[in-house]
């Protein structure tokens, strides 16, 4: 069952270069009984062969820039270990409701993809550099919290403020996924929220699936698919939302029975 999951996971994340934390976070939920942290600190810990194995993919046609990735990773490190700390303080009904929210943005960024190049600029220099290293922050942070690779913010900002082609975007998001997921990932490990008992199950999936995503990605027209993709998230975050309400601590209740 790891295999599939990390299949699943593994072909969204190659093919529309989100990584696959959105859907393996939810598919380990339903599937393994895990509390949304075990989920997200194990997706965090599978993503990083996401980034490697997909950014391999995309280096073949060569739409990897290896400087982009560098200085989107050179601050996405610094701040996936706050992100993990932050997601490790959270009661479980709030990183639900936070993980549903961010799925619904995602859903909404998928939408929005073939838009981006009408509406793109195109820095340059020092201009150039500081859009990379910002959008790291903020991705690394985003990633270490919600246990996901932190495409869903690189992609839109190469892609908008840098000029880059989309293929161009996800490969080197791909990359800059890897170093940052793992910094995240053994956060998260140290906070006891890998099961890694079922980690490498889900590498071998997503190495297999995202190799074939990241080449279905190339010659396969992804609308319908992302048409798809951001119905069902938005019909999980929705879900996660929901959910979330009934983990909540009711007022006048402990963990115990009411209070006295």
């Amino acid at each position: 069952m790891s295999f599939l999951v990390g299949l699943i996971a593994g072909l969204f994340g190659g093919l529309v270069g989100l990584g696959g934390g959105v859907v393996m976070i939810p598919l380990m939920i339903r599937f393994f009984g895990f509390h949304q942290h075990q989920a997200h600190g194990t997706s965090m810990a599978a993503l990083v062969f996401t980034g490697l194995t997909g950014a391999a993919t995309y280096a073949l046609q060569g739409t990897v820039d290896p400087l982009a990735a560098a200085l989107l990773a050179a601050t996405a490190m610094l701040t996936a270990r706050g992100g993990a700390l932050y997601a490790n303080s959270l009661p479980e009904w709030r990183l639900k409701r936070s993980f549903g929210i961010f799925i619904i943005c995602v859903s909404i960024v998928l939408v929005l993809k073939p838009y981006y190049a009408q509406w793109s600029l195109s820095a340059a220099g020092w201009v150039w550099v500081a859009v990379l290293m910002v959008s790291g922050v903020f991705s690394g942070f985003f990633a270490g919290l919600m246990g996901v690779g932190g495409g869903s913010l690189m992609v839109p900002a190469m892609v908008l403020f840098l000029g880059f082609s989309q293929h161009l975007a996800q490969g080197s998001s791909l990359l800059a996924m890897a170093p940052a997921g793992a910094v995240g990932a053994y956060t998260h490990w140290r906070l006891g929220n890998v099961v890694a008992a079922i980690v490498p199950g889900l590498i071998m999936g997503i190495v297999i699936g995202t190799y074939g995503g990241g080449t279905l990605a190339h010659w396969l027209s992804e609308a319908a698919l992302r048409g798809i993709f951001a119905v069902v998230l938005i019909a999980q975050g929705i879900r996660d939302i929901i959910k979330s309400r009934s983990l909540r601590p009711q007022p006048g209740r402990c963990a115990n029975g009411p209070v006295p």
